[in-house]
């Protein structure tokens, strides 16, 4: 196992590959337009240039806009009007539709027949669909939509897999103005109307089924189910996916995809302003009811533009896939890609099915130059002992992305060790909540372990303490002090704005507080630590739990682990340690010892948990991340059905295991015979 350090060198852009960079191009661009002179290829350069593109945010967006050649059939009269939190408004005046962007690549001397999307599955071979194909199969649903009744600010859900289907009902939705929502097939029937029906949609697009891990999963029954509670849907659409044919025996007046998406008609476009919504994405809900964040073209369609290019470094050329189902933001993110005419290669299936390399003989066939996948993906490829650079041809992939949760030190140092030497590794911070990034990478600068190489262009992060005063090289809250174009409109249905204010506004008024821990090097970089509502505080000193989690699942034994600071009312904290084992390994004194050893001496002795216990499970949101504040409610004392849906979960099972803990904590005064306070008694 590698013991790098944090903050190593691991990797130097080349002059060549500094050159290419669209961030270079767009600097140039910068001096010869507007007169600014600014450099990337230093820490101090980025800081300056970064000064200027969030206080100067008119100037830096409108420059955004100007450089990317964007278009609007009704140009703005502001870039930026009113900038209070939350409210702020953008692209002021402005018609424009973020569709007719995508389909400029087809339509204004493009290429038609280059490759949109390149496809697989577990169950298909890898295929492509050209520029042309796509405009044509979303041409003819969103006229299919027109003659269904949809129009402007309709809701259109859909309940998809990660296909091109999806993105062909995504754009047909956006182009007739209609308003775009979806959910992953693997949500059940509670979770899904528990969204759906917030949003009151006109039409349901659904599959029929799904395969995944090497299984069939008929979803006809669920279909039936989200119908019959969702009484505002007057149309369902079913992709016979699984099946093949649509069954007219449950659904004789649904309509077939295929027909709906199968007519040579003109593409038409519905201009809308800027603030218009052009999709709802939801909070997890694992501990309410989801909360459905909506967003809008204009600000969309500038803040995913500049990602791609000057973030991401994407253009024409490249092949960008991003290990994502519809129901995570990525899945919107890699969407976004055809912003920049950018081809898409996406996946769907198990990632671990039937191994680890899946993913990387997809990224081999398929061309891939940009891969993504969430962090947790890395951990399990580092531990299972993979060697993707070793096993396939990966000469043309030239950048790697990763976000969902830190990305261990010793995670970047397997990347550079095992899937390539010279390739650019660039871990992403943001949120569904604004469907962007805070923090992210720069393809002028070097690359160190375990630090994301800088704050995003145009937003005002800072690391915050409890005075609201920044800080440089010492953790604090993640706020963003100043607006970004991509926040939430609005909460669908939050008719009074009480809740939008409450989720980001109430700690630093005025100032979006993101709920992350965060820590800006001296060099610029950036380093999360994880949920700031989920902080380990032992004994005065406070710390985030990815530090912890870094530790101990460096030990090949653990494959997963939870922790949670039970600190209430002042009282001493009791801190338990769950941890996943490798399959054949049991947790004894000797492991545990290990365990406490290793914590000991890589944070202190005072992080040394007060019982360590081998669970079944980490309990995971359905975007993989781990459930530390529920957990932590269940433990001190709340029912579990308050404290997490299990449709809202990856891995619902595991929830009773650890309620059952609970309840034991409290019967045994005392966790596996170890010195641990009651549970009862701590609580009172």
């Amino acid at each position: 196992m590698s013991t790098i350090q944090e903050g190593a060198l691991l990797w130097t852009p080349s002059a060549e590959f500094i050159a290419r960079a669209r961030l270079t191009h767009y600097l140039d661009w910068l001096a010869r337009e507007r007169g600014l002179r600014f450099s990337a290829t230093t820490p101090e350069g980025y800081a300056q240039l970064w000064e200027w593109s969030t206080t100067e945010l008119d100037a830096f967006w409108t420059s955004v806009w100007d450089y990317l050649d964007l278009r609007a059939s009704t140009p703005f009269t502001q870039m930026l009007g009113d900038r209070t939190m939350p409210g702020a408004q953008w692209l002021v005046g402005a018609k424009l539709n973020y569709v007719d962007q995508v389909m400029r690549h087809v339509e204004e001397g493009g290429s038609p027949d280059r490759t949109a999307i390149r496809y697989a599955s577990e169950t298909k071979p890898l295929a492509d669909l050209s520029w042309r194909e796509l405009r044509q199969r979303v041409a003819s649903l969103a006229d299919a939509l027109r003659k269904m009744g949809v129009v402007p600010g309709d809701r259109v859900a859909a309940y998809l897999s990660n296909t091109p289907d999806a993105i062909v009902a995504f754009l047909a939705t956006a182009s007739v103005g209609a308003i775009w929502s979806v959910c992953a097939p693997d949500m059940g029937q509670v979770a899904v109307t528990d969204r759906f029906r917030q949003i009151e949609p006109k039409v349901l697009i659904a599959v029929d089924g799904y395969h995944y891990g090497g299984r069939a999963f008929d979803r006809t029954d669920v279909v039936e189910e989200m119908v019959a509670a969702l009484p505002t849907v007057e149309h369902l659409v079913v992709v016979p996916q699984l099946l093949g044919e649509v069954n007219r025996a449950r659904f004789p007046q649904a309509l077939d995809w295929r027909d709906l998406t199968a007519n040579d008609v003109p593409l038409v476009v519905t201009p809308v302003a800027a603030d218009h919504p052009l999709w709802i994405l939801y909070s997890s809900g694992t501990t309410g009811m989801p909360k459905p964040i909506v967003h809008g073209h204009g600000g969309l369609l500038l803040v995913q533009t500049m990602m791609g290019a000057l973030h991401l470094d994407l253009g024409p050329d490249d092949v960008y896939h991003w290990y994502s189902s519809t129901g995570w933001v990525m899945w919107n993110s890699q969407a976004s890609g055809l912003l920049g005419g950018v081809t898409l290669a996406i996946y769907d299936g198990n990632p671990g099915t039937p191994d680890l390399n899946t993913l990387w003989r997809f990224a081999q066939d398929a061309g891939v130059t940009f891969f993504g996948a969430g962090a947790a993906f890395f951990a399990n490829c580092l531990k299972a002992g993979i060697e993707p650079g070793r096993d396939f041809d990966l000469s043309k992939l030239r950048a790697v992305g990763s976000t969902g949760s830190p990305l261990s030190a010793e995670a970047y140092d397997w990347i550079y060790r095992h899937v390539k030497a010279d390739v650019w590794l660039n871990p992403i911070s943001g949120g569904t909540d604004f469907a962007g990034c805070f923090v992210g990478g720069v393809a002028t600068l070097p690359v160190y372990a375990g630090e994301m190489q800088c704050r995003n262009l145009g937003s005002r992060v800072e690391a915050l303490d409890e005075a609201g005063q920044p800080l440089i090289d010492a953790v604090g809250e993640l706020v963003c002090t100043a607006p970004i174009p991509s926040m939430p409109l609005f909460f669908w249905g939050d008719t009074d704005g009480s809740r939008y204010r409450d989720s980001y506004f109430d700690m630093y008024p005025g100032q979006w507080r993101h709920g992350d821990w965060i820590k800006i090097t001296p060099r610029g970089g950036a380093i999360i630590y994880g949920r700031s509502d989920a902080t380990i505080n032992r004994h005065g000193i406070r710390m985030g739990t990815a530090e912890l989690y870094r530790v101990v699942e460096d030990l090949p034994e653990v494959l997963d682990s939870l922790v949670v600071d039970l600190e209430f009312l002042g009282r001493e904290s009791f801190m338990p340690l769950f941890v996943v084992l490798r399959e054949g390994v049991t947790l004894d004194d000797t492991l545990r010892n290990t365990i406490n050893a290793r914590i000991k001496a890589g944070l202190s002795a005072r992080h040394v948990p007060n019982v360590v216990v081998q669970a079944p499970g980490v309990p995971r949101t359905l975007s993989g991340k781990k459930m530390e504040v529920p957990i932590k409610k269940l433990l001190l004392g709340a029912p579990v059905e308050r404290v997490a849906n299990p449709d809202a979960m990856a891995n619902p099972d595991v929830l009773a295991w650890y309620a059952n803990y609970a309840g034991s904590l409290v019967r045994q005064g005392g966790a596996h015979g170890e010195t641990a306070p009651a549970l009862e008694s701590w609580r009172s």
